[in-house]
């Protein structure tokens, strides 16, 4: 999986010199950095929130994974994460008990926490007082599998809660992840700083010469 030769193409398209550099928020030694040479499956996740930075970075893990499938010829996957921070769990957990058979229609319910039924999503346990905030999830992880429909290809749904960093990591080396897209701007961002350079695969941003075009 070649990432950098996709970005020099990409920064030539977009006649920005400097793309690459823009571009690339957590780089380590060589790219790619977690080889997948030996597996027959390349993981590509993104982190999604709804918002317009987060959609291009689902818009340019696509156009990667279509890319790439093509060079290689491998199979190659789209994970998705949506984090519900942790901060916003808290504030949920201090509302009054809702009945989930009411306020979450369409899925099963067990022992006061609701199982999501979307196809190939993978979800934590969501505790009773989260249902409206799991709700909203629920939207914003479709929204992203209907922008990801031109694609065609493998696609897979995390729903995570906690700390958005930690969480991200936790899917990044569960799903042996090559490459991470994040709508984050510049190595400066708080999130950038918080996942260290010791993760597990190498992680780009959105500049703003991309949002520009």
């Amino acid at each position: 999986m070649n990432i950098l030769s996709m970005l020099v193409r990409l920064q030539d398209t977009l006649g920005c010199t400097d793309l690459v550099n823009q571009m690339l928020l957590l780089p380590q030694a060589k790219l790619p950095v977690h080889s997948t040479a030996s597996s027959s499956e390349i993981n590509l996740v993104v982190g999604y929130s709804h918002s317009p930075r987060s959609q291009t970075a689902l818009d340019l893990t696509l156009w990667i994974a279509h890319q790439t499938r093509l060079a290689t010829g491998k199979q190659v996957t789209v994970q998705v994460v949506y984090v519900i921070d942790e901060w916003v769990q808290r504030m949920a957990d201090m509302r009054p008990y809702c009945d989930l058979s009411r306020s979450v229609e369409g899925r099963s319910t067990q022992g006061g926490t609701a199982i999501a039924q979307l196809p190939d999503t993978e979800v934590q346990t969501v505790p009773s007082s989260m249902a409206s905030v799991f709700e909203q999830a629920d939207r914003i992880l479709w929204q992203a599998r209907c922008l990801a429909e031109e694609w065609r290809g493998s696609l897979k749904t995390h729903l995570r809660f906690g700390s958005l960093a930690e969480e991200l990591r936790t899917v990044v080396e569960a799903e042996s992840a090559s490459l991470m897209i994040l709508g984050c701007e510049s190595k400066n961002h708080p999130l950038v700083k918080q996942l260290g350079r010791g993760f597990p695969c190498s992680v780009l941003g959105i500049p703003s010469i991309i949002e520009d075009n």
